[in-house]
């Protein structure tokens, strides 16, 4: 596993355009299918990484917590499955049902999304305001494996609350860390 943070890019660039299937019901859906109203989180994430494993219960409470409040959230697997089967999309969609994901966990086959986000690693989260534009990038918390510290999601909390408040994007944003993205060769 190669450790990696996420690129923090200035904020204010556009949610990138898609057009992706959901292993879970075979359906496509594109970033404006799934966009919140008054928000949305995009999760790059996959099945096997410790560092997803480790926060995955509390991405799973808060993006229903805010998906009652108008923040929708969409995560993406951009892996190259061929040398990382655990990352397939049989098992994405095994995961969504045993976890009742509240949001779609779609498949980057070609890793446009991942590209164009400039993602680095998994879990690396990225909060879009209503007008598409990144609010937020960075990590969940400071909670990593083996670190002690317990996972409270509040950074990306924090910024979602903002986001709901109409506040400017809170100043101090960390970088996630977490397995590399699996590229293709």
């Amino acid at each position: 596993m190669a450790l990696v943070e996420s690129v923090m890019n200035p904020l204010g660039f556009i949610a990138p355009k898609f057009d992706l299937i959901e292993p879970l019901s075979g359906n496509r859906f594109s970033f404006d299918d799934l966009a919140g109203q008054k928000g949305t989180l995009v999760i790059v994430m996959c099945n096997h990484c410790p560092y997803v494993i480790h926060v995955l219960e509390q991405i799973v409470d808060l993006t229903l917590k805010y998906k009652k409040l108008g923040i929708n959230s969409i995560a993406i697997n951009s892996n190259d499955v061929t040398y990382y089967p655990d990352d397939a999309p049989h098992k994405m969609a095994k995961l969504a049902k045993d976890l009742n994901f509240s949001f779609k966990y779609l498949f980057d086959d070609n890793q446009q999304v991942a590209k164009s986000l400039d993602a680095a690693c998994t879990p690396d989260f990225f909060l879009f305001d209503e007008l598409k534009k990144c609010y937020y990038r960075g990590r969940l918390d400071g909670s990593t494996p083996g670190n002690g510290i317990a996972l409270t999601g509040s950074e990306l909390s924090t910024a979602m609350e903002t986001l709901l408040e109409k506040k400017t994007a809170p100043t101090v944003q960390k970088p996630s860390m977490g397995c590399s993205i699996k590229w293709k060769n």
